[in-house]
């Protein structure tokens, strides 16, 4: 049995049509979507609300869940880095996390068949 996989990217929101259509190109059509806020190298950014100044340091994100099988992830992934590449501290991370099994509730399917 092929291996699947869940691939968490956790990125800025502005990209996010643009990587589901060319996800869609592919065949992939069912991904879950997360707000989410966290920082990292980023530190959280300044802004002004009624002429103050605010550190604000949690910057909102949005997290991309899709499950895949181990063959087609790496197709997934590289789509994902070349859409939401800036170049810039805040493009996120991907994260792949092994699945041992899915089980689609309403017919029983499990496995690849369950996606």
């Amino acid at each position: 049995m092929e291996k699947i996989l869940k691939i968490e990217i956790t990125t800025r929101e502005e990209k996010l049509k643009e990587l589901q259509n060319s996800l869609d190109k592919i065949g992939i059509c069912g991904m879950t979507i997360i707000n989410v806020v966290g920082y990292g190298n980023q530190k959280g950014k300044t802004e002004v609300y009624r002429g103050n100044a605010l550190q604000v340091n949690m910057i909102p994100k949005i997290r991309i869940e899709i499950i895949s099988s181990q063959s087609q992830a790496q197709e997934i992934i590289s789509i994902a880095k070349k859409i939401l590449n800036t170049g810039k501290v805040g493009d996120g991370k991907i994260v792949l996390i092994p699945i041992e099994n899915i089980i689609r509730i309403r017919t029983a399917e499990e496995g690849l068949d369950a996606i």
